[in-house]
């Protein structure tokens, strides 16, 4: 990119800013909603509690057709499936945006927990047989050919699991990760809980190390497409065994970490979605590829534990932010006319929210090591951070050019007809007959808006010109996920309580 380039990207960014924060958001009423969100996306026995009451209970036999009780968990989007790869990153986030931004959320915290542990609880279940990690239920080829309600479900609810012959260390990986993060947040609320966490996660990751291989060998044929590790599963490891650090801070853990972090230095070329795109491991985090969230979160640590120092972690999450920063010159995403961020492949606001969130975790670091940012001649310092990071957030809520919030529910205009099996079928209080598996078909071709709303469901967002068709069957805008939703919960935390700083 050239000067002019950088320089023209940078005055409309500024403009886009200017013009579109003329009115202030409510983040606490986002923060509320975007959490309410995981209510709607359960599996399983529903609690008393539950407050998206169209929701019913679902899946009650998972699992039992093996003699294992895998009910519970998130359906990870519009679907009915149980994909455990994103599901523990959904976890693994939302824990970590309690552990750095738990304090702000106010009466919303005791709500984030509890969708922890609606994971949390699950995933025990799931790694309850020594040797095994349950990595998926449900048949993703006849629940994508089906237009159901979850409570109506009649596709196979096949659960497949690695194993020592067949492992899958990115699925286990992530699982460790996510019971390990999960670990400290309930340590100051239940210590009994909170032990048990960390157990299960040492198990996990002993196992995924032992056994080394990746689960596209073992079951691509079901988890693939849908969710390939195409960025290799070292990162799971590096990235488990750094949360396992941070939970215990045993020496062991940071040994591993120090000693496997070279394997994360290749560059990554990949094809997405038949875009090809090359870029430094450094700058990729989401459930797939944990690179960039591994450097920022030894970041937390180095300033405490001097040995980090020396090796390329917080250097390499520099170059993360360079890369990001409009006005940077190695700027490597690329930003909508009105300011969004994009990044190749599909559901791009998972982007917009996992990388807004590490700039903001990042912002911190800098702000307690009095640390400035050199991306060439320019100089980024804690404050840009979080302006580019609020930047983002606002974009979603609807300081973007159609005005429109990209969250369910918030604000006067929002998504209507979200690509999403539940929000779009008359709930069982409106037909409590069963809708069969084409039954469904002519709610998913209308035009009506979904009779259900699925309050604080941010869908994957407008295209690169800023424009949403609010189109269900055009799910890569208009399918919500949980790992959109999980990073954006800390975001909104910590602007709930900086509303304007």
């Amino acid at each position: 990119m050239s000067l002019l380039e950088r320089l023209l990207a940078l005055a409309w960014m500024m403009a886009m800013v200017a013009v579109m924060r003329v009115a202030s958001h409510d983040y606490g009423d986002a923060l509320s909603k975007s959490i309410l969100f995981f209510e709607g996306q359960r599996s399983g026995k529903l609690p008393s509690t539950q407050r998206i009451t169209w929701r019913k209970d679902s899946a009650l036999n998972d699992g039992h057709q093996i003699g294992v009780d895998l009910v519970g968990g998130y359906y990870d989007a519009g679907d009915n499936v149980k994909f455990n790869f994103p599901m523990a990153f959904s976890t693994t986030m939302l824990a970590w945006s309690v552990t750095e931004f738990g304090k702000f959320m106010g009466p919303d915290q005791q709500r984030a927990l509890e969708a922890i542990q609606w994971a949390t609880d699950y995933f025990l279940k799931a790694t309850s047989i020594p040797g095994f990690v349950f990595a998926l239920v449900g048949d993703p080829y006849a629940d994508h050919s089906c237009w159901e309600r979850p409570e109506d479900m009649d596709t196979p609810r096949t659960p497949y699991a690695v194993s020592k012959t067949f492992p899958g260390s990115e699925v286990s990986g992530e699982i460790a990760a996510a019971l390990a993060a999960a670990s400290i947040v309930f340590r100051p609320k239940n210590l009994g809980y909170s032990a048990r966490l960390l157990k299960r996660a040492k198990m996990i990751f002993d196992f995924a190390d032992t056994y080394r291989g990746s689960y596209n060998v073992s079951l691509g044929q079901w988890v693939c497409p849908f969710y390939c590790d195409f960025s290799g599963y070292e990162d799971e490891l590096v990235w488990g065994a750094a949360w396992l650090y941070r939970a215990t801070k045993a020496p062991n853990y940071r040994n591993y970490v120090v000693d496997n972090a070279k394997h994360l230095s290749k560059i990554l070329v990949r094809n997405i979605d038949g875009a090809t795109y090359s870029g430094g491991s450094f700058a990729e985090f989401g459930w797939d590829a944990k690179h960039a969230g591994i450097n920022v979160l030894v970041s937390q640590v180095s300033i405490h534990v001097y040995i980090w120092s020396s090796y390329p972690f917080i250097p390499n999450a520099d170059k993360f932010v360079c890369t990001v920063l409009p006005e940077s010159p190695t700027l490597s995403v690329s930003y909508s006319p009105g300011g969004l961020l994009f990044k190749p492949g599909g559901s791009n606001m998972q982007h917009t929210t996992t990388l807004s969130f590490l700039l903001l975790v990042y912002s911190l670091y800098l702000n307690q090591a009095n640390k400035l940012i050199y991306c060439g001649n320019v100089v980024a310092n804690s404050s840009r951070l979080v302006e580019m990071a609020r930047s983002q957030v606002d974009y979603i809520l609807g300081s973007n050019p159609l005005n429109m919030s990209y969250m369910v529910g918030y604000g006067q205009k929002y998504p209507q007809r979200i690509h999403h099996r539940g929000s779009s079928l008359p709930s069982i209080d409106q037909i409590p007959e069963h809708i069969d598996c084409q039954g469904g078909s002519a709610y998913f071709n209308s035009d009506k808006p979904n009779p259900n709303l699925l309050i604080g469901a941010v869908v994957g967002g407008p295209d690169m010109e800023d424009s949403y068709a609010d189109s269900r069957a055009d799910f890569v805008h208009s399918e919500p996920t949980t790992y959109i939703n999980a990073p954006l919960v800390g975001l909104l935390a910590y602007f709930r309580s900086h509303p304007s700083s």
